[in-house]
């Protein structure tokens, strides 16, 4: 609590004289007092109801500038307003972007409020705090147009969302409690005009720039990274003020470390890189120094909007599935000191082709088939279908990947027993090719299918098989033998319903198993044989009250 207490104290005086630092040699005036440009029909009692505090007459404005004749402001000439009598005014942000589940805590009350979940379009007050989870992110829009994006497992607490009346200016102030951050901030237009990140070690503030903020995790640093403008990072006893391409950490207590340089980006493996359509594969040569590298991709008309980011250590990654538009890929190579380097960015488009709609094997479906067929929808204007199957949700290493023309597939090659996946994209006229469906599992059993034979019937000399009904369109070879092996057949036929009659054969043990043959011709492996026990022929042929006729099962 002591060390946080002194930390406070230390910020402080650095806060007071972000002002000064920012404007470089600005001076004292300047910095405490919003320039305004006279135009024609302004008078000071109209400028005084617009912008300044109640309780701050429209003489003393005329006093402070030294204006002889209240009645004639000439156009174009300049006027001076003291920061401190300005209006202020609570300034809400806007969320203009959320992916995955972000929480909004609100102020502490007396009796704790519950958190609402956040949704595009929600605005977010002084006090209020917001909670990214694992894979979400939150863009926010502040009332100058500066756009802040939230990262996942960040906790963000806002203490000052305020405007200075129609100046333009505004007072924007958070703590970044844990996670990450992307800032863009529109330039200051007026000396009031504040940016400010805390973190538990440190305080960047800037006046028009765009950078990345982070509460070091498990005992790292907090980190500050300036891709463009100038960011003053102030921290125990020091501060330090960076530039574009230069970052710099703080651990708790002590004074931000000196400038240094990032990373440089990452160049792009062009032969091993594939964006034009999903999923997209990305390859980049390694960077000295580098311990690490974090993707982005955003959309590339609003680089604040995050759609997937994740960390890794190899020069490849693959992106299955992402939302269709127009988008921006970017890498970085992370430092062993937690710093981000610069970015390697690339723009690609996700064509907005609806998957096709899976029809068989259904979600979960067990198959006894080890060359199971696929069967999907076809959407309007589209020609052709990309199919996948793997062992792994991930698709990582398809065992499958093929162009199909009609809505069926059956593979060449049989899959041996366990559990697969499957999904299907769309290609139209053009060679366009959109985003995948959902993977759906299914399994492959080598238990052959039980036809469901019945017992058999014998009247007149005629011997009726009958069996469970397959699908639509199936049709079945049946075989008759005396040898389980079914070396030496009595009878092969292939009928089209689920039964076959036949004269009587002799008396004693026969065999009988069934195979099922697709439309397309496709035979799946025999069902599991059966015996079959005839009474001897002069028993059937006495009409004999006990003459049993069994079917057992091998």
């Amino acid at each position: 609590m002591r060390a946080a207490r002194r930390l406070a104290a230390a910020r402080r005086p650095f806060a007071a004289a972000l002002g000064g630092l920012l404007l470089l040699g600005s001076g004292l005036a300047q910095a405490e007092d919003w320039a305004y440009r006279v135009r024609p029909g302004d008078t000071l009692w109209d400028l005084g109801a617009k912008h300044l505090k109640v309780g701050i007459n429209w003489r003393k404005l005329q006093e402070y500038n030294r204006i002889a004749d209240p009645y004639h402001l000439p156009p174009g000439s300049r006027m001076q307003f003291p920061i401190g009598w300005l209006r202020i005014e609570p300034a809400k942000a806007r969320v203009v972007a959320v992916r995955g589940a972000v929480n909004l805590l609100p102020p502490a009350a007396a009796t704790p409020l519950p958190a609402k979940l956040v949704s595009e379009g929600m605005h977010i007050g002084i006090g209020s705090r917001l909670e990214t989870g694992p894979g979400a992110s939150a863009t926010l829009e502040f009332a100058d147009g500066s756009r802040l994006l939230v990262q996942d497992n960040s906790s963000v607490v806002f203490d000052q969302l305020s405007s200075y009346g129609s100046t333009g200016m505004v007072d924007t102030r958070m703590r970044l409690r844990r996670g990450r951050t992307l800032n863009r901030v529109i330039p200051a237009k007026g000396p009031a005009s504040r940016y400010i990140i805390d973190t538990p070690s440190a305080t960047s503030s800037v006046r028009g720039t765009h950078f990345r903020v982070s509460a070091g995790d498990e005992g790292a640093p907090d980190a500050t990274e300036v891709l463009e403008g100038k960011v003053a990072v102030g921290a125990g006893p020091g501060q330090v003020l960076l530039r574009p391409g230069y970052g710099t950490v703080a651990a708790a207590g002590a004074a931000p470390a000196a400038p240094i340089a990032l990373l440089p980006a990452p160049s792009w493996a062009d032969a091993d890189t594939r964006l034009e359509q999903l999923p997209a594969v990305l390859a980049w040569a390694p960077v000295p120094g580098a311990v690490a590298y974090r993707v982005e991709v955003v959309r590339d008309d609003a680089p604040e909007v995050l759609l997937f980011e994740t960390r890794t250590q190899d020069t490849r990654l693959r992106i299955d599935d992402l939302p269709a538009g127009r988008q921006r890929v970017r890498v970085r190579a992370v430092a062993d000191n937690g710093l981000g380097g610069r970015d390697s960015e690339r723009s690609f488009v996700v064509h907005d082709l609806p998957p096709p709609l899976t029809i068989s094997p259904l979600d979960g479906q067990r198959i006894g088939l080890p060359r199971p067929r696929f069967e999907w929808t076809l959407a309007q204007g589209v020609e052709r279908t990309r199919l996948q199957v793997a062992a792994d949700e991930q698709f990582a290493q398809p065992l499958i990947d093929t162009e199909v023309d009609g809505q069926r597939f059956r593979p060449s090659l049989s899959l041996p027993s366990g559990k697969y996946y499957w999904r299907v994209a769309s290609r139209d006229a053009q060679g366009r090719i959109g985003r995948f469906g959902n993977a759906l599992p299914f399994e492959v059993s080598d238990a052959p299918a039980d036809p469901g034979l019945e017992a058999p019937q014998a009247a007149q000399g005629r011997l009726t098989l009958r069996w469970q009904k397959g699908e639509p369109g199936q049709r079945y070879r049946v075989q008759i033998a005396r040898k389980p092996d079914f070396s030496t057949l009595l009878l092969e036929e292939v009928v089209d319903v689920p039964q076959i009659e036949l004269k009587r054969p002799g008396s004693g043990r026969w065999y009988v198993r069934v195979q099922t043959v697709e439309d397309d011709g496709y035979a799946a492996p025999f069902g599991p044989s059966q015996e079959i026990r005839l009474p001897c022929r002069l028993c059937y042929g006495a009409g004999a009250a006990g003459a049993v006729l069994l079917l057992l099962a091998l």
